[in-house]
């Protein structure tokens, strides 16, 4: 049974960082192009950002790029999203999720972790 667990968002003001992991079981982590998707309120899933199962190749939405940065361990069977110069806008529900960019399985998201940029 797949399952992800995301960790790390909390309030932080704008121009802050917050860095999110998520933890995969269920499935072999290591074969899988992995995502993070983010919702905001009233708004739709959006997504962010997509690391190959290698952690090779790197893919970011316009809005985040420079700002955000995606890794993995393949090892400890991990996955992160580094965000700096955090800004109002990035305010949302960050989800982590089996795929890349064009295959994301979004029933395969976790419970998600709130993150608030605010002052």
């Amino acid at each position: 049974q797949v399952q992800l667990v995301e960790s790390g968002g909390g309030l932080v003001q704008p121009g802050g960082s917050l860095r999110l992991s998520c933890a995969p079981s269920g499935f072999y982590f290591r074969n899988y192009d992995m995502s993070w998707v983010r919702q905001a309120p009233g708004k739709e899933l959006e997504w962010v950002s997509s690391i190959s199962f290698a952690g090779t190749r790197t893919y970011y939405t316009d809005s985040v790029k420079g700002r955000f940065t995606v890794s993995r361990d393949n090892v400890k069977k991990m996955l992160y999203l580094q965000m700096n110069d955090l800004r109002p806008e990035d305010t949302a529900l960050y989800y982590c999720a089996r795929g890349g960019k064009l295959s994301i399985e979004a029933g395969t998201r976790g419970q998600g972790t709130q993150v608030t940029v605010s002052s």
